[in-house]
């Protein structure tokens, strides 16, 4: 299977070739470290909001500072790797700042989307897609689902005593 990994150069190219064929290009971003439902069912929604799904994953240093120094699970190829092979996917790309802020102005995609646990007004890149016509939309998220309690169902089964179980 060809990946579907690009530079920021590469992406910009594809980018601006999808949007020149008339077609919406969308954008999402996240760690999407363990992959679960939820992000499949999230990334299916954002895929059907436009005609092609870019996703921006933070790299692992990235994760580290945001999510603390046990994080990642999955090295960021492994990641990119599994957001590849989804169908709903067509390009990820790797960021290393805290937010893709700087990327998704540089990318300026038609629609940019994050979970509904976001405000519109707080979503890194959003002025930006806005500004250039864009739009900045979110999906309702899958209730119980997410990574950070994958993990902790992980600890409590093989360690018992130190979850507090």
């Amino acid at each position: 299977m060809p990946s579907k990994l690009c530079s920021h150069d590469e992406m910009l190219l594809n980018i601006r070739r999808w949007q020149a064929d008339g077609e919406k290009v969308v954008f999402t971003n996240g760690c999407f470290d363990i992959l679960h439902a939820g992000h499949v069912r999230y990334l299916a929604a954002a895929r059907q909001l436009g005609d092609r799904l870019v996703v921006g994953l933070n790299t692992d240093a990235s994760v580290r500072r945001l999510k603390g120094p046990k994080r990642p699970v999955a090295c960021e190829a492994d990641r990119a790797e599994v957001l590849s092979a989804l169908g709903a996917v067509d390009a990820v790309t790797l960021f290393d700042d805290d937010t893709p802020e700087a990327l998704i102005g540089m990318l300026l995609p038609d629609i940019l989307v994050k979970g509904a646990d976001w405000a519109v007004e707080n979503i890194a890149g959003a002025k930006a897609v806005i500004e250039h016509g864009g739009s900045v939309l979110t999906v309702p998220l899958v209730e119980g689902r997410s990574t950070t309690g994958i993990i902790e169902t992980i600890v409590q089964l093989h360690c018992p005593r130190q979850s507090g179980r």
